[in-house]
């Protein structure tokens, strides 16, 4: 029995083939597979039927042909299209041909929208921020969709493409509790503090409840063994600042408004002070990023509740 059908996809016929009932004339052992356009039984030869591949379907409305559009998008991931600049007085080029550059750019910024430039600009700039710092690939994506969100709410009007991308990796990695500090982030793309604050701000407030995300304000837990490993400490002192820290919050000490940095490099100082892997108080300033005035007010802020 020879059927015909119309090509589907991969997927949906071999989920045909597996419904394909095997006539009573196929062998003892059918073994059915798709040869050359045929399903047929591979250890006797019987054909079950045939696998035509046919033309696309016409499109006739408007969804329909946005979906079978299979030319360029409006903007590409990793910056834009080629752009034609207006004609200038230093082109060599005839009266004619830069009155055409000139018609063909004022087109073609005509059709591409603001957004479409901001992206532009921003994807690359996030690409290159991620790659220097080593961040996962999904906190990647993360941080792109909260900047396409921030976006499209007009939040970045003012306030410079740097700073928001900043801002959307640092809410990201503080979505994802990944340990990286908002100075790194800043030094790596050149940008004061202040100017990510403010858009990080805006950030927590008008865009991650959109998108159902939560923000998780950095603890000095989770920068224990990223400095115990920068360090080079073994994993037993590592285990023991941990603990040692999570004695202290148990006993309710305060860390509100003191940099965990803080507290991360303290507790690890303490937990190495009597092994092998001491380090000075000046190694574990360097290694967290903060002078060693603030380690010893640390370390006293620790002493106190152990």
């Amino acid at each position: 029995m020879n059927q015909s059908r119309i090509h589907k996809p991969k997927e949906k016929r071999k989920q045909d083939r597996e419904e394909i009932p095997v006539e009573g004339s196929c062998c003892e052992d059918p073994r059915v597979e798709n040869k050359k356009g045929e399903v047929v039984c591979v250890h006797c030869g019987t054909v079950h039927e045939r696998d035509i591949v046919a033309l696309k379907r016409r499109a006739y409305t408007a969804e329909e042909v946005e979906k079978r559009r299979i030319t360029e998008p409006r903007w590409r991931r990793f910056g834009p299209r080629t752009t034609i600049p207006s004609a200038t007085k230093e082109d060599r080029m005839s009266p004619e041909r830069k009155t055409l550059f000139s018609r063909l750019s004022k087109i073609q910024k005509s059709l591409v929208s603001s957004i479409e430039r901001n992206f532009w600009e921003a994807r690359p700039k996030l690409k290159m921020l991620t790659s220097m710092l080593n961040i996962p690939k999904y906190i990647e994506e993360t941080a792109w969709k909260i900047y396409a969100e921030a976006a499209k709410k007009q939040l970045t009007l003012g306030r410079t493409i740097k700073g928001f991308v900043a801002a959307a990796l640092y809410a990201a990695i503080r979505v994802h509790e990944y340990p990286r500090i908002l100075d790194e982030i800043c030094d790596a793309m050149m940008i004061s503090r202040h100017k990510v604050i403010k858009s990080l701000g805006l950030i927590i407030k008008k865009v991650l409840p959109e998108l159902g995300l939560k923000y998780h304000p950095i603890t000095p837990k989770k920068l224990i063994y990223r400095f115990g490993n920068e360090a080079d400490m073994s994993l037993q002192i590592q285990k023991k600042a941990y603990d040692l820290l999570k004695k202290t919050v148990e006993a309710h000490m305060q860390t509100g408004g003191k940099d965990p940095r803080g507290f991360a490099a303290a507790a690890l100082y303490m937990a190495a002070k009597s092994t092998p892997d001491q380090r000075t108080q000046s190694e574990m300033a360097d290694i967290a990023g903060i002078t060693e005035v603030t380690l010893r007010n640390r370390l006293k802020d620790l002493r106190k509740y152990i």
